[in-house]
């Protein structure tokens, strides 16, 4: 009866209990997925449609058409997206954060940095928790964790590391739960970034402050990764084309630079890693900027790939084949496929 127990209780923490946690996230405005955001971002589009249509711009006769219609939104690709927008919340608790906390303890925390710090130069004196200590500790949170995705999603982009992201990139069509399109070990990898990333930046902070400073937060959600998923940013992974303008395109990620990232023409590979900002982008070379007049772009990664990615199980064993495949060939003078850099 103990062991019967035992199961079930393992059952639902493993199982049931990350699978109601992504239902009941709909509601939670700590990701973007939340209704409030994906209503924003419909609501952006939404006046897109009737501008362009007014202008004679687009050829959808209705809403449903100018954002994809069943031929996007029912895609085979975009339901196997739906399916492991709930399969990936089970392999977080059964994979990523097992494998997340078995390496943990040899990173260093927030607090061994303030430690170091203390025992170096001896202790500061707190400057208190204020509004602007808030505001800026939250607005370094932000730069850090951005600067921190540019370097390992180009990472990703390389050699040893693309097999993993091109679970990400096969898509053929792009909807807004495609972000969490992503292999469990770039979770892990993102997540291992974070914690040396963030530790130090707040061990360096709360050092110089003399102690531990709140986030400023709006709704439970750090201000800025608030106001930047307020910016339609579900519109990046969709057909629906929103620029920036070039000039604006120089600090700000655009839906339709993030568009031109999972294009598979030659001359979009490479371009635009950048997150909620593209100044990472335009600082290191990799910038793409585009103009209210639509790309003709082709999703995904070549015609090879849109029938080896369209399960369950190729989202999850197919990298490990492939790195293998790869692992035992020589090495090609030139790696080809959409976004690979050497």
């Amino acid at each position: 009866m103990e062991q019967l127990t035992f199961l079930f209780s393992e059952l639902n923490r493993v199982v049931l209990d990350p699978v109601s946690d992504r239902f009941t996230g709909i509601f939670d405005l700590n990701g973007r997925f939340g209704v409030f955001f994906l209503c924003i971002s419909y609501a952006v589009a939404y006046g897109l449609f009737r501008f362009r249509r007014h202008r004679g711009q687009t050829d959808a006769r209705s809403f449903w058409q100018f954002i994809g219609g069943a031929s996007v939104n029912l895609h085979r690709s975009a339901l196997l997206d739906y399916q492991y927008y709930l399969v990936r919340a089970i392999l977080k608790v059964a994979l990523v954060l097992p494998a997340v906390a078995l390496v943990d303890p040899v990173i260093l925390t927030s607090g061994d940095y303030i430690a170091f710090f203390t025992n170096l130069w001896g202790a500061r004196p707190t400057l208190g928790n204020d509004l602007a200590l808030s505001l800026l500790y939250g607005l370094g949170v932000f730069l850090v964790q951005d600067f921190k995705h540019y370097w390992v999603h180009r990472a990703f982009h390389s050699r040893w590391l693309w097999e993993f992201h091109k679970v990400h990139h096969s898509a053929p069509v792009l909807v807004p739960v495609t972000a969490s399109r992503i292999h469990f070990v770039e979770k892990i990898v993102e997540r291992l970034a974070t914690a040396v990333c963030i530790g130090l930046y707040a061990g360096i902070f709360w050092y110089v402050c003399g102690g531990e400073i709140s986030r400023y937060t709006l709704f439970g959600v750090t201000y800025l990764v608030f106001i930047f998923n307020a910016l339609a940013a579900n519109l990046r992974h969709s057909h629906v084309w929103l620029s920036f303008g070039p000039k604006l395109e120089h600090i700000l990620n655009s839906p339709a630079q993030h568009q031109i990232h999972h294009s598979d023409a030659p001359r979009h590979f490479n371009k635009n890693f950048g997150t909620n900002l593209s100044i990472w982008d335009w600082m290191f070379g990799t910038l793409y900027t585009t103009t209210s007049t639509p790309e003709p772009i082709r999703f995904g990664t070549g015609e090879r790939d849109r029938e080896r990615y369209l399960t369950l199980y190729s989202l999850i064993v197919t990298p490990f084949v492939e790195l293998g495949r790869r692992l035992r060939r020589p090495p090609a003078p030139r790696a080809t496929g959409a976004g690979i850099q050497d």
